[in-house]
């Protein structure tokens, strides 16, 4: 199951976002704002959303807001989150294929709904190292180990 959020900014990708995974039949949970009547802060939302991606609660995760960069710095204060803001098709495929990442946070205010749809649809589908060279699949598995190790000295 995969986690969905937003702020009123983000609230018209969001539902966009949702209608695809009710056509695709991917189950997820929305845990940001429910309606522009009652806006929900971006920080509110990716505080409630990041720690049960980091727990394995949720598999991965969709967060918009206006620039989806808030969702970001929000979401990456997790032991254990990685949150990418990307603009693109192809930035949404590397976030997982290169850098594992568990949350796509986009903008409201940037991204239409189609364009939205399509890198919610390529981040979901997407492998870590899916597609990539044997010797960068290689140094990515060790970099990872890396962040990792880096993480740990930082949280402990």
């Amino acid at each position: 199951m995969i986690a969905i959020g937003s702020d009123k900014s983000g609230f018209g990708l969001k539902e966009a976002i949702k209608a695809y995974l009710v056509q695709a039949g991917i189950a997820f949970e929305d845990l940001g704002t429910q309606s522009m009547d009652a806006p929900v802060p971006y920080f509110e939302v990716a505080k409630k959303v990041a720690p049960l991606v980091a727990s394995g609660v949720y598999e991965k995760a969709v967060l918009v807001c206006g620039t989806g960069m808030g969702m970001s710095v929000v979401s990456n204060k997790y032991k254990g989150v990685y949150a990418a803001a990307v603009e693109s098709v192809y930035g949404a495929k590397m976030a997982r294929a290169i850098n594992n990442a568990g949350i796509l946070c986009m903008g409201g205010w940037i991204i239409g709904a189609e364009l939205g749809v399509e890198m919610a649809k390529v981040f979901l589908n997407t492998a870590f190292l899916q597609d990539l060279e044997d010797w960068r699949q290689k140094f990515l598995t060790a970099a990872e180990k890396k962040v990792k190790e880096i993480e740990e000295e930082i949280y402990g």
